[in-house]
């Protein structure tokens, strides 16, 4: 691992398009390669997007494995390159700025779903105003110390493990220490509601609408995608949720999802496809993942 990782600091010096053409040449042969990978991404974009054809779906899913090898060899620029650079390369829309008042005026949730540019949106907000996340430690000690230093290397960074609980996070809100929050991966049913995602029923975490609901936090989406011609990312931030959660927690859970889709269907390509998003099923219904 150490290997590698002097390896992608090495590979920051690289102009950047030639980095992502890099990127998207090895995933095209993990495409190939990691078949089972490659199934779980199918066989989601069969359950999300019946509509299109076999080979649409196929297509989707190979640009998906190269957009998902292109963002982890540009962390390397995101970890090491100048905070000049990053900011040559990074749009924030709307408006060139990130609205670091809006976000630090109340506590805020910073809603960003699981796109593979998604620390882009982490070092974009970084550089100007200190978070707080959800974090997951890495099995190599290597990687998890590079990844943590990366993610907090410009202002401080609060990360949590899902073992520390919700006190943390309650607490960081309520000091107005915007929340990063990556709601919409499969974690079993606890704390979660099934609710339709394109259609489908997913165990979804309600914890943001809890987490609003308990807090009294805004939420505020910010999506990171790739600029066209690898010329670098597009952050953007979209306006806070009117009367977000309301009552109903399964509603607001409900309405998360739609927003998700929504932009899933924008950048189809970039959306965390080999992730088992059906994985936990309603009691008595089938895996809807061939073993």
């Amino acid at each position: 691992m150490k290997l590698l990782l002097g390896l992608m600091w090495l590979l920051h010096w690289l102009p950047l398009p030639l980095l992502g053409r890099l990127g998207d040449a090895v995933g095209s042969l993990l495409f190939v390669v990691m078949r089972p990978r490659r199934q779980i991404a199918l066989t989601n974009l069969r359950l999300t997007m019946p509509e299109l054809s076999e080979a649409e779906r196929v297509a989707i899913a190979r640009r998906h494995f190269q957009a998902y090898s292109r963002s982890v060899w540009e962390r390397a620029i995101l970890w090491w390159a100048p905070e000049s650079r990053l900011k040559r390369l990074i749009t924030i829309e709307p408006g060139g700025a990130i609205p670091v008042a809006a976000m630090t005026g109340k506590p805020t949730i910073l809603l960003c779903p699981h796109f593979v540019c998604l620390d882009v949106a982490g070092a974009a907000i970084a550089m100007e105003a200190s978070a707080s996340s959800m974090y997951v430690t890495q099995k190599n000690a290597a990687f998890d110390a590079v990844l943590r230093a990366g993610r907090a290397r410009f202002k401080p960074v609060k990360l949590f493990t899902r073992q520390d609980g919700i006190k943390p996070i309650l607490r960081a809100l309520r000091d107005k220490l915007p929340y990063f929050m990556l709601p919409d991966m499969d974690f079993g049913e606890k704390d979660a509601e099934f609710v339709p995602f394109f259609g489908v029923q997913a165990a979804t975490l309600t914890a943001t609408a809890r987490i609003a609901a308990t807090t009294g936090a805004q939420v505020m989406p910010v999506i990171a995608t790739f600029l066209p011609n690898y010329q670098g990312w597009r952050v953007k931030f979209y306006p806070v949720w009117d009367n977000y959660p309301g009552e109903d927690m399964v509603a607001a859970t409900r309405r998360m999802n739609e927003f998700i889709e929504e932009r899933v269907r924008e950048t189809p390509a970039e959306y965390f496809w080999t992730h088992k998003r059906f994985k936990t099923r309603p009691n008595g219904e089938p895996s809807l993942y061939k073993k």
